[in-house]
Parts: C-alpha cells; sequence; structure tokens
C-alpha cells in the first residue's frame, strides 16, 4: 500500500509507540487520526502533525464506534488502524495477604484485547466500504502484541493474556477478511524507550538494558514505526505475528 494520501487510525497516539507512529505516517503523506484517553496528549500530537485528535476510552465500544465515525467524517474513511493503546500493570495473581488480582486483570483485557477487537472492528467495517486499490487491498490492520505474549514475568499474567490474545487472534482476523482485501498483522515489541519504561529507576533500567543481545540498547519507538510502514508498503505480509526484539528473550524476572 502506497502510504501517501491515506487515512489512517491510531489509538495511544498521545505517547510512546502510537505517537512515533502517527508521526512517521504523517511525514510519509497520510492524514492521521488519533485515539486516546489522553484527549490532551493527543490534540498535541495532532496538531504537530496536521492530523485530528479524538479523546477516547478504547475499552468502551460506543467510545470506539463514535472515534471512528468523527475520524470518517473529518479526515476520510480510514484504510490503515494501528492500535497501540494499552495498559501494563503488574500484579500477582494472588498477593500479599490473600489480595486477587482479578481487578487488575478484568481492566487489562478490557483496555488492551478489547479495545484492539472494537477499534479493529470498527475500522474493519470502514475499510471494507471502500472501493479496493490496485493492489486489491482496502485496508491494513496492524496490532500490538507484546513479548510477553510468550515471555511473560511474575506478576505480568494479565499483561500477557491480553497480549497473547492479540497474537492468537492475528491469524484467524487476517482470514476472516481476506476477501474484503484487508490485511491484519501484530507487532510483538520488546523493551522500548516508552513513557513507562522511562519512568523506572536508572538502575532498574540498565537492568533490563543487560539483558538486549543487539542492538544492545531499548528499542527507539521510530524503529516501531518503521515495522509499521514496512508492514503496510508488502502486500505479502499478512497474518503473521513479528517480534521487534533485538533477539531478548525475557527472565521469569
Amino acid at each position: 500500500m502506497e502510504i501517501g494520501g491515506q487515512v489512517a487510525i491510531v489509538t495511544g497516539g498521545a505517547s510512546g509507540l502510537g505517537a512515533a507512529t502517527a508521526r512517521r505516517l504523517a511525514a510519509e503523506g497520510a492524514r492521521v487520526g488519533i485515539l486516546d484517553f489522553d484527549g490532551a496528549g493527543a490534540a498535541q500530537v495532532a496538531s504537530e502533525i496536521g492530523g485530528h485528535a479524538v479523546q477516547t476510552d478504547v475499552g468502551d465500544e460506543a467510545s470506539v464506534a463514535a472515534a471512528v465515525t468523527e475520524i470518517r467524517d473529518t479526515l476520510g474513511a480510514p484504510r490503515v488502524a494501528v492500535n497501540c493503546a494499552g495498559v501494563a500493570p503488574a500484579a500477582r495473581i494472588v498477593g500479599r495477604e490473600g489480595r486477587l488480582g482479578t481487578e487488575v486483570f478484568e481492566k487489562t483485557i478490557r483496555v488492551n484485547l478489547l479495545g484492539t477487537f472494537y477499534v479493529m472492528s470498527h475500522a474493519a467495517r470502514e475499510m471494507m466500504a471502500l472501493d479496493p486499490l490496485a493492489s486489491g487491498e482496502r485496508g491494513v490492520i496492524v496490532n500490538t502484541a507484546s513479548i510477553a505474549w510468550q515471555d511473560g514475568q511474575v506478576g505480568q499474567a494479565a499483561y500477557a493474556a491480553s497480549k497473547g490474545a492479540i497474537a492468537a487472534m492475528c491469524l484467524p482476523a487476517a482470514r476472516d477478511m481476506a476477501r474484503q482485501g484487508v490485511r491484519v498483522m501484530a507487532i510483538a515489541p520488546g523493551l522500548f524507550e516508552t513513557p513507562m519504561m522511562m519512568g523506572l529507576p536508572e538502575e532498574t533500567t540498565a537492568g533490563i538494558v543487560a539483558n538486549i543481545p543487539f542492538p544492545h540498547r531499548l528499542g527507539d519507538p521510530a524503529e516501531y514505526a518503521q515495522m509499521v510502514c514496512q508492514i503496510l508498503e508488502n502486500p505479502y505480509l499478512n497474518g503473521t505475528t513479528i517480534r521487534l526484539d533485538a533477539a531478548v528473550r525475557m527472565p521469569q524476572r
């Protein structure tokens, strides 16, 4: 798919991987709609790139439906949707004093998994109503899993479950939408320089980096955005989850 001239929706575009993706897509000539719970942050990024921001709770289907409709009415029907919105709380299944992690689990699944599914569904419906491009494509959806999908650590049962489900639904989603010419891919990022990571103590970050083989550093969000563009531009990528992780495999803690 030629990125220039297309309408793209990016969730979680107020910061981190989403912001980098929104900026890269805009630099490639796309018109970008940013959906984020942080409405002010989304508006700031949108103002930088000439896009349009909508304050959205991706875990609420009505909020997603209204946001996708607003992007369509403002920028046009999307041919690209990139799901970066998510949360990463840590909690043991049974914690201290017998406290259960059910509330954390439910919230994580709602935001990460249901949020991804809601945006994918509403964006795909818009894509399917478009005429196909010369390649036969009507649209491309890129969802964000995580290496926790395979390497979940202590306290990451909820996060790993949500990201594992995103990876697991990639192939059946691609098969569901193949007849309509909509591709579905997923990226499983490793350890990236996101606000969440940058909020850790320096010694903690150093310990994390010590496990990364090569390049021996945290990932740059621009490298995630680059992968999104490579997926969009390569029409034979479909139904696959790509680890973007510098060969890291996470220990149990």
